[in-house]
């Protein structure tokens, strides 16, 4: 799958506030739709509904 971010284990605390770093374990437990989606609209509006279910 293309679409996978690369995780790498963190070995200094100050390295997990980096963004790659934070993001990649929560687009992997995202939805597949996430990812698949045909345009930025579509994946927007994925996105407006998996967060509006954390808020």
């Amino acid at each position: 799958n293309g679409q996978k971010l690369k995780h790498r284990e963190v070995l200094l605390n100050i390295r997990k506030n980096f963004f790659p770093v934070r993001v990649a374990e929560h687009w992997h437990r995202s939805p597949k739709e996430f990812a698949d989606s045909p345009s930025s609209e579509i994946f927007q509006r994925h996105l407006d509904i998996a967060l509006g279910y954390l808020l």
